[in-house]
């Protein structure tokens, strides 16, 4: 689809800092130096794992929906991956440029070569794969895709794109809210499983909520807190 293409710690009293001890018995420890004394540290740093509850379905039909939300939102994902990883380098790119000849230049390059890697796949999308893929751009960026494509183009092709997109029952300017919509509460459960699997690789949503308070509230019925 065309229209988608686009914490100075204030107690110095405490210094910590890590070495390495000489290796006993093939065992090799870390110590940490607080004033001025070696203590051992046993403990391991681990990334953080998401205890995910057991999915459960009311119904067939509803095991079916999950599951095909599921493959929608696979193959849709890195394509709002790839939109925030471009959004940050652009950023950090126009941050250098002082001229707005430079800075559109540049921004048209970027357009470019977005739509040129992947206008042919976008165009293979769905209806609900697209509006899937404009909550993702949400999530990923904090910013609608609508507002991408004004910042990108003007404020009359952000309308145009919206308009045409409004025909297939997709709006450019949809937000992912998984705290109001239980579909994308399941989006976001879908993403949480697969980052956890490794089939998909993790990226931080640049949207605030906790998924823990959202499995209350849409699986054990219990309103966050």
């Amino acid at each position: 689809m065309k229209y988608l293409k686009y914490i100075l710690i204030f107690f110095p009293v405490l210094l910590f800092a890590q070495i390495e001890e000489i290796k006993q018995d093939s065992v090799s420890e870390k110590y940490l130096i607080i004033k001025g004394d070696s203590v051992p540290r046993t403990s391991i740093d681990l990334d953080e794992v998401m205890l995910l509850h057991r999915l459960e379905f009311n119904s067939k039909k509803d095991r079916i929906r999950y599951l095909i939300l599921r493959r929608k939102t696979i193959k849709v994902y890195p394509y709002a991956k790839m939109a925030a990883e471009r959004l940050d380098s652009m950023n950090s790119r126009m941050m250098t440029l002082t001229k707005n000849r430079d800075k559109k230049r540049y921004t048209k390059r970027v357009q470019k070569y977005i739509e040129g890697e992947f206008s042919e796949e976008l165009k293979k999308m769905t209806r609900t794969e697209g509006q899937i893929l404009v909550k993702l751009i949400h999530r990923q960026t904090g910013v609608t895709a609508f507002e991408l494509v004004k910042d990108l183009r003007n404020g009359w092709r952000a309308f145009w794109y919206n308009t045409t997109a409004s025909m297939f029952d997709i709006s450019l300017k949809r937000e992912y809210d998984p705290e109001n919509e239980k579909e994308d509460y399941l989006i976001e459960d879908i993403l949480q499983r697969n980052f956890q699997s490794g089939r998909l690789e993790r990226q931080k949503s640049a949207i605030e909520f906790d998924f823990y308070d959202l499995t209350n509230k849409w699986v054990h019925q219990k309103s966050p807190e």
